[in-house]
């Protein structure tokens, strides 16, 4: 029985993501009461700061934020009692032998040691954590993504982690699955027995992902340009919500039955490989543009340096299943899109046989919208009458049922995904966390299109900034007789 962890410790405590999300988490579970009595909470970088200097920084960072109003101001204090700093070069053997005695120090149960890092890390830091004794099964660690730059290197790390701690102790971070909107999806295709009767092959023609954002590399250039888009977003937010959207119903609502069904879904994806790679997938890098009416570098501007790395994809994809036979699935991903959007269409297929004429009733097959971010918004689209006498046929219209979830939960607090991804974490419930088989199933099946781009010696095409991509992505899903929705159908 997995116990709740009274120590937290946070590796790289003064980066981007601790500032923007993981402190910013903290401080709301300890607002409304949701963090464990007891926990105590140990942040650790190579930055110089005492104690107090960090509580500092930590206050004013939380003072200024967005959400933060004057009433606010004890869960800050009550947060800063929980939490302590020490610095640490995970670089120098002695430095980082005298944190883990630090944690060991401080440790009275369960331990969650989360890795916010870069990925070289995660091999010495674990071969630390062994060597000094901290590998007990109560202790769990929490790894960023990503996990490797390839299959070879994730399967790399996957074995130093693996061999210091056991895979029920490795809380792999894909912190989509945070999202309230993405557990959502679960809740909408197996809560509801409307759905998943006709969630196959026989009643939906294709599905449609998309992530997209407005923002350019800028900042995250010099990383960014070691990825790409098939990497940073494709290996794994996408891909898991295909496999949330695709899996077969799990028995259980539990951490092995639910990954079980993604990594079913991820081993049964179609190679895109040798003649089918150049009309199954498209790469384009965005140039100069507009974005919200202002001038935007290109890519390569912000880089400084002329650069064959992908900022946009587009995929069709095909499921070898039994549910998905024949059913593509296209997934696009970009920066510097006209809209921060990420959204799920479920298109199905059209009516056997019309009884209305023509002439009065142009009939639209039934569609299927849920909208992740930037707010949550399902829209199912049907055929109506037109109202009206209808002297000569019946005339139909297409019109939305639409279910605004910030309405219809109004009176609820929207959860960053990092409360739920901790206190899960916290309690040792890896549900909504990535197993290894997850990642390198993910890994294999992007390595393969990566070669073949790479042997075709395949450019990315250009796009403007503030444009939905190359015109290549277009004509990816036109020469199937799709389109791609544009955001300002069916949803307000």
């Amino acid at each position: 029985m997995t116990s709740l962890a009274n120590l937290l410790v946070i590796f790289g405590a003064t980066g981007d993501l601790a500032k923007r999300l993981l402190l910013p988490s903290l401080f709301g579970l300890e607002r409304d009461g949701l963090l464990p009595t007891g926990l105590r909470i140990l942040c650790t970088s190579r930055s110089q700061f005492s104690n107090a200097n960090y509580h500092q920084e930590v206050a004013d960072s939380l003072r200024s934020a967005p959400f933060f109003q004057a009433e606010n101001d004890s869960a800050v204090r009550r947060l800063l009692d929980r939490l302590e700093y020490q610095t640490a070069d995970l670089s120098d053997e002695g430095s980082l032998a005298t944190l883990i005695e630090a944690i060991k120090d401080r440790r009275e149960g369960d331990v969650l040691l989360h890795l916010s890092t870069a990925p070289n890390w995660y091999e010495p830091v674990c071969s630390a954590l062994g060597r000094y004794g901290l590998d007990d099964p109560g202790i769990r660690i929490m790894l960023e993504k990503p996990i490797g730059r390839d299959l070879n290197d994730s399967v790399r790390i996957n074995d130093a982690v693996g061999s210091v701690f056991a895979e029920h102790q490795i809380f792999r971070v894909d912190h989509y699955l945070g999202k309230d909107g993405v557990q959502n999806l679960l809740a909408l295709r197996f809560g509801n027995a409307l759905f998943e009767p006709v969630w196959n092959a026989r009643h939906i023609d294709h599905v449609q992902l998309t992530v997209a954002e407005t923002v350019g590399a800028g900042g995250r250039a010099d990383y960014y340009d070691q990825y790409g888009a098939l990497r940073d977003m494709v290996q794994n937010h996408m891909l898991q919500l295909l496999a949330m959207t695709a899996m077969e119903p799990p028995a259980q609502f539990n951490p092995t039955a639910v990954r079980n069904e993604k990594s079913k879904v991820l081993q049964s994806l179609r190679p895109i490989s040798g003649p089918s790679l150049l009309s199954n997938s498209v790469a384009g890098q965005y140039g100069a543009g507009i974005i919200d009416g202002q001038p935007v570098p290109g890519y390569r501007d912000e880089l400084g340096y002329d650069s064959s790395i992908e900022t946009y994809v587009a995929l069709r994809v095909h499921i070898d299943n039994w549910r998905w036979s024949g059913v593509p699935f296209y997934l696009r991903t970009g920066k510097r899109m006209p809209s921060r959007l990420t959204e799920i269409l479920i298109q199905f297929r059209e009516v056997p046989h019309s009884i209305f004429p023509a002439a009065q009733a142009r009939m639209q097959p039934n569609r299927l919208v849920i909208r992740l971010q930037p707010e949550e918004h399902i829209s199912l689209s049907l055929m109506n009458k037109t109202p009206g006498l209808d002297r000569n046929g019946l005339k139909l219209s297409q019109v939305a049922l639409d279910l605004d979830l910030r309405d219809a939960f109004e009176d609820r607090h929207r959860r960053v995904s990092y409360e739920r991804l901790y206190l899960d974490a916290i309690e040792g419930n890896g549900t909504l966390f990535v197993r290894r088989d997850e990642v390198e199933g993910a890994w294999r099946w992007v390595d393969e299109i990566i070669a073949g781009w790479r042997e075709q010696e395949l450019e990315p095409r250009r796009y403007a900034a503030g444009s939905w991509g190359p015109s290549s992505a277009v004509a990816l899903t036109e020469r199937n007789g799709h389109s791609w929705r544009e955001e300002t159908e069916d949803t307000p």
